[in-house]
């Protein structure tokens, strides 16, 4: 996801995506652990969306306390 379609949306709707990909990068992790995980490159690929979306929610938080 790119960071430009994070920043259209407002804080729920961003604490609502870093649930869901938070959700998402467990179910991998799990995959990983029990050796059912085909495609590695999606936990990095879940790792760096979550942390833009943590990254785009902050930038929000701290304009609205401004």
């Amino acid at each position: 996801m790119k960071a430009s379609e994070l920043r259209a949306k407002d804080v729920a709707e961003l604490e609502k995506e870093i649930s869901e990909l938070l959700k998402a990068h467990f179910g991998l992790r799990m995959q990983k652990a029990t050796q059912q995980l085909s495609n590695h490159t999606a936990l990095g690929k879940t790792r760096r969306d979550i942390a833009r979306a943590k990254t785009v929610l902050a930038q929000k938080k701290k304009e609205a306390a401004q």
